[in-house]
């Protein structure tokens, strides 16, 4: 009588339960290490052209899940100061510029200010910045400094319950371990080959450049709309052919049944 031999007992597989369980853990460790990274008070976009002028977005996330952010203000640097700073309305939010006496004059567009915008503060007139959202102020700078590779531009966040958060840190250098509260910057580079960046004539070529995706976009349009023209046509052309079809299908076969 031969031997039989007992099957081979397959490894134990985790359950559903616990490989769920430990992608929910690793979730939520990637969320906590993720998070105060992205939690930062920052402009949007990053980069500007040294020697233009520029539109920033002042991105401000609410950190906290029991209060409000009520006030935001944010700080230019005096060592290179802007003769031009226009925040854009944000409705529920009011707005206040700061304007500061210069150890020099700065010159813009052939006269001297002998003041310039120093601060923006804004207030919420509402519920402010909620837990679990954030708000973004609009602001037109310029003329950026031709001299320099970034403006740090340090902000103060407050809360309803009266506390208070400053990202006022200056940034580390390259490879250096980011500050707690790091404060927001705005990288500057070399204006393009032509040598314009974001002045007038920039501004000028950037409308063409807007006129001629217009038209572009309008002849792509009318080339759309016929192709879809076309295809409504061709598509109405084969439903009739196809019902004829059946009609004849329908009448062939009448006329073979005895």
């Amino acid at each position: 009588m031969q031997s039989q031999t007992p099957p081979a007992v397959p490894p134990a597989v985790p359950s559903v339960r616990r490989l769920a369980a430990a992608g929910a853990v690793a979730a939520a460790l990637a969320l906590a290490l993720a998070g105060p990274a992205a939690a930062h008070i920052s402009v949007n976009p990053g980069e500007a052209e040294q020697g233009g002028y520029t539109t920033i977005d002042v991105k401000v996330p609410n950190e906290r899940d029991d209060a409000s952010t009520v006030k935001v203000e944010l700080t230019f640097p005096a060592d290179h100061p802007l003769a031009s700073v226009m925040p854009q309305p944000v409705p529920g939010w009011e707005v206040e510029v700061t304007r500061t006496r210069p150890d020099e004059p700065v010159e813009a567009h052939g006269r001297k200010l002998t003041e310039i915008p120093s601060k923006i503060a804004w207030t919420g007139t509402g519920g402010g910045i909620e837990p679990g959202t954030f708000q973004q102020f609009p602001v037109s700078v310029g003329k950026l400094p031709e001299d320099a590779d970034r403006l740090v531009l340090k902000a103060v966040q407050t809360y309803g319950d009266e506390e208070v958060v400053r990202w006022i840190e200056e940034p580390p250098a390259e490879g250096g371990e980011e500050p707690e509260h790091p404060a927001p910057v705005l990288n500057l580079v070399p204006p393009a080959e032509d040598g314009h960046g974001g002045t007038e004539a920039g501004a000028g070529r950037a409308a063409a450049g807007t006129t001629t995706d217009t038209t572009a976009r309008g002849e792509a349009g009318r080339a759309a709309d016929a192709a879809d023209t076309t295809a409504r046509v061709l598509a109405v052309t084969g439903i009739a052919v196809g019902a004829a079809g059946v009609a004849f299908g329908v009448l062939a076969g009448r006329r073979r049944t005895p």
